[in-house]
């Protein structure tokens, strides 16, 4: 695809399009990605210049079509009305730097179970304990997020499902 689209040149379905042209040719074309993607021409336009929302439908096509997983963290993370109190978008680096982040993630794992194992063990969680339990919730979530993020590559870059 030739130059960017400047009207368009934030939005992440154009940038994916943008990017998946570099592969294949068809993507150049919004009416052939339309008929790729098995919608209407004048809809893509407009979800990528942000006029409107696509169904979760359609990003699962663009997603799949343009090798694109993360649309679809996204679309849950930035768009979805459920996804968008619920989950957190996460940032696809380079492999290594993904792994150092889950890794780096891991590392104080056995002072969080024993934190768990001694708050869990009265069956309560008193006001004392509160801190090191938002501390464990947080750490989970960062867990999360990393292994997340290391899901999507893996998928973008090996094609697992």
């Amino acid at each position: 695809m030739g130059k960017k689209a400047t009207k368009a040149a934030d939005n992440m379905y154009y940038l994916a399009r943008y990017e998946a042209s570099a592969r294949n040719e068809d993507f150049t074309s919004r009416e052939k990605t339309a008929e790729i993607l098995g919608i209407d021409r004048t809809r893509l336009a407009r979800i990528e210049l942000d006029a409107i929302t696509p169904y979760p439908e359609e990003v699962m096509a663009m997603a799949r079509t343009y090798n694109c997983p993360e649309l679809r963290n996204s679309f849950c993370a930035k768009e979805c009305p459920i996804g968008k109190g619920s989950v957190k978008e996460v940032a696809i680096d380079d492999f290594d730097r993904l792994a150092l982040k889950v890794l780096g993630s891991l590392q104080d794992i056995d002072e969080l179970r024993l934190s768990l194992i001694a708050i869990s063990e009265d069956g309560i969680i008193s006001e004392q304990e509160w801190p090191a339990f938002q501390h464990i919730l947080d750490s989970l979530e960062k867990i999360s997020t990393n292994a997340r993020a290391l899901q999507i590559w893996a998928e973008k870059n090996i094609h697992i499902q």
